[in-house]
C-alpha cells in the first residue's frame, strides 16, 4: 500500500491495551509505558487539558498545550503526535490531520463525525481510553507499524463480501503472506461454516470475552484455527447463545492481529457494530457492489458511513442486465479495483464449506491476485518481483 493510513476507533470501552513489554505494572494494576516525546495538545477544554497532562506524564513524555488553532500553528508539523480536543472544529491551513481526537463519553456519536471531518487517525474517549492513549503515546515512535489491515464490506445484502474475503485470504496465503481472516459480523452465522466443513480446533470470538490488556502476538497466532493456508477468527457456527467480547477486548484482538500477521482481512459486515468498530481499524476498505442500480445506491449509503480511509470498489460480475462496472465506479467516486467473476455452484459450495475449492479455480485466483497487487499487498510483502 503506497500510503499507510491507520485509523483506530477507541470507544468508551476501549481500555486495557497495556503491554507487558511497554509497561511496568503497579500494585493497583496501573502501568507506566516507555518514553513518549513531542506531544502537542490543541484544546481549550480544561478537562481534556488535565486528562492529557496526566496521561502524558504517566507515559514519560513532554506535552505542549495550545488553547486554539492559532496558538498551535508553529509547532503543529514538528510534533511527533498531535492531540486535538473535541472543542476544535477546524484545522490550520496546510497542516496534517491530528493523530488522535480527544473527547468525552457524553459527546456520543458526534465525536466520530468530527473525527471524519478532521481526518483524525484515532479517537480516544476519556477517561475510559486513558490506558490505551498512554500506551499509544509510548509507542508512537515505533519503527514497526505492524501488518496491513484491509476490510471488505458488501454494499448490499448478498453481495458476497464473505466469499470475497475468504478467496482473498486464500490467495494471499498462497503467495506466502502470513494472513488472518477476521469474521466481523456476529449476525452472519459464522464465517467458519463457509471456510471448511471440518471442525478445526482453535479459539473463536467468545473465547476473548474475558480478555483484559494486550495479547501476546505469538500466543494469539498459535491459538487460531487454520484452513486454506490462512488463520481465521470466526464467530461460532452454532445456534447456541454466545458471549460477546467488550470493545476493549476487540481492540486488543485487532492489535494482536496486526502484530502477528502481515495481512489481516476483515469481513466487516453491514451492522452498526462492525461499521462503528472494526472499520476504524482498517488501513483500506474494499466496497463490494452488485452490478445493479439499486445495489449501487445502497453501496453509496454504506460508503457514507465508512471512516476516512482509502476505499476501493469491487463489482460482482457483469451481464446483459447489469450496470457497467465503470459507471458504478464513476458514480461512487471510487477506483475500480476488480470485478468478481460469477462462478456456478458457489452458493451450494458455501453451504457445504467448500469455498476453498472454488478459490483454486483460475478465474478466482486471477481476480484475487489482481486485487492484492492493486493494493500493493504482494509487492510490499515481496510476493512479486
Amino acid at each position: 500500500m503506497s500510503k499507510r493510513i491507520r485509523r483506530h476507533r477507541e470507544t468508551s470501552k476501549h481500555h486495557g491495551h497495556s503491554s507487558t513489554q511497554a509497561a511496568q505494572g503497579d500494585a493497583d494494576g496501573s502501568w507506566v509505558p516507555r518514553d513518549a516525546v513531542g506531544i502537542l495538545l490543541v484544546s481549550g477544554d480544561p478537562y481534556l487539558q488535565e486528562e492529557a497532562k496526566r496521561i502524558v506524564a504517566a507515559a514519560g513524555g513532554s506535552l505542549r498545550t495550545a488553547i486554539d488553532v492559532a496558538d498551535a500553528v508553529h509547532g503543529w508539523d514538528n510534533a511527533d503526535v498531535v492531540l486535538v480536543g473535541s472543542d476544535i472544529r477546524e484545522l490550520p491551513p496546510r497542516r496534517r490531520a491530528p493523530t488522535v481526537l480527544l473527547g468525552k463519553t457524553s459527546e456520543g456519536d458526534g465525536l466520530w463525525r468530527l473525527a471524519a471531518a478532521l481526518g483524525a487517525e484515532r479517537v480516544a474517549v476519556l477517561p475510559e481510553a486513558a490506558a490505551w492513549l498512554a500506551e499509544h503515546l509510548s509507542m508512537s515512535g515505533s519503527p514497526d507499524p505492524g501488518g496491513t489491515v484491509m476490510g471488505i464490506i458488501g454494499g448490499s445484502g448478498g453481495a458476497g463480501a464473505t466469499t470475497t474475503a475468504i478467496w482473498l485470504a486464500q490467495a494471499a496465503a498462497g503467495h506466502g503472506i502470513s494472513t488472518l481472516l477476521i469474521d466481523g459480523d456476529r449476525w452472519g452465522g459464522g464465517l467458519e461454516l463457509a471456510v471448511t466443513a471440518d471442525e478445526i480446533p482453535g479459539l473463536r470470538w467468545p473465547d476473548f470475552t474475558e480478555t483484559r490488556g494486550s495479547i501476546d502476538p505469538s500466543q494469539f497466532r498459535d491459538s487460531l484455527p487454520v484452513a486454506g493456508g490462512f488463520a481465521y477468527l470466526s464467530w461460532p457456527g452454532t445456534r447456541e447463545p454466545v458471549h460477546i467480547p467488550a470493545a476493549g477486548a476487540v481492540a486488543a484482538v485487532v492489535d494482536a492481529a496486526r502484530r502477528s500477521f502481515e495481512l489481516v482481512l476483515v469481513d466487516i459486515g453491514r451492522s452498526r457494530e462492525g461499521l462503528g468498530t472494526l472499520a476504524w481499524d482498517c488501513d483500506r476498505i474494499l466496497l463490494l457492489s452488485k452490478p445493479h442500480l439499486k445495489c449501487a445506491v445502497a453501496a453509496a449509503r454504506v460508503l457514507d458511513d465508512l471512516p476516512p480511509v482509502d476505499v476501493g470498489l469491487l463489482v460482482r460480475g457483469t451481464g446483459a442486465a447489469s450496470v457497467d462496472a465503470s459507471l458504478i465506479s464513476e458514480s461512487l467516486g471510487l477506483p475500480l479495483v476488480g470485478i468478481l467473476p460469477e462462478i456456478r455452484g458457489v452458493t451450494a459450495g458455501t453451504e457445504r464449506g467448500r469455498l476453498l475449492e472454488f478459490g483454486r479455480r483460475k478465474p478466482i485466483s486471477r481476480f484475487a491476485g489482481s486485487v492484492l497487487e492493486f493494493n500493493s499487498v504482494l509487492e510490499s510483502n515481496g510476493a512479486i518481483q
